[in-house]
């Protein structure tokens, strides 16, 4: 089974990718939603905020999950 390690990172991605965007729609809206910025520089450092947060998801959910998916798929496949 020398295939297992690339689907099963290839299965990581998609479901990283899903993930990443279905956190990303409900935690950034949110976070948009219950912004109370006063001044424009307030508004430029919380959107700053927004867009560090949106790149640890990314990291976290595409960037992790397909290492996950490729030794599960090695371990399962033995």
């Amino acid at each position: 089974m020398i295939w297992a390690g690339p689907v099963g990172a290839l299965i990581g991605f998609a479901l990283g990718l899903l993930e990443y965007r279905l956190m990303s729609a409900v935690v950034i809206g949110a976070l948009r939603r219950t912004d109370r910025s006063a001044t424009e520089a307030e508004k430029k450092d919380y959107e700053r905020r927004i867009r560090i947060l949106r790149a640890a998801l990314i990291v976290m959910t595409v960037g992790v999950m397909p290492i996950l998916g490729f030794v599960i798929g090695r371990t399962l496949s033995g």
